[in-house]
This record gives C-alpha cells, sequence and structure tokens, in this order.
C-alpha cells in the first residue's frame, strides 16, 4: 500500500474513534437507533456517506 493509503486509512481510524472516546453515552444511543432502522434506511445512509467520502476524495486529490 502506498503512504497515502495507509495515511487515509489512519485518519478513518481516528475519526471513528472520536465518538466513543468523546461521548460514549452519546455514542452508544446512536448505534442503539441505528440498530433500529430498517435495512433501505442503512442503505441510503451508507450510500450516502460513499457518495460524500468520493466526492471529497476527488476534490483532493
Amino acid at each position: 500500500m502506498s503512504n497515502s493509503l495507509w495515511l487515509a486509512l489512519g485518519l478513518v481510524l481516528i475519526v471513528e474513534g472520536l465518538g466513543p472516546l468523546i461521548a460514549p453515552n452519546g455514542w452508544r444511543n446512536m448505534v442503539a437507533e441505528l440498530s433500529r432502522q430498517p435495512d433501505n434506511q442503512l442503505r441510503r445512509i451508507g450510500g450516502c456517506l460513499v457518495v460524500a467520502g468520493a466526492v471529497i476524495a476527488y476534490c483532493f486529490s
């Protein structure tokens, strides 16, 4: 893997870890609420996140 991919992976892990580090109860409640959503809703959320990430990556590459 190139250094850029390792850097990207590291940044993703940092961002993902901030929620449970700073506000564990709020993070737990958010995960519990997401687990109650129907599959189609979760797919839409995931799709939006993928598109947003691709746009950001395209803009900064």
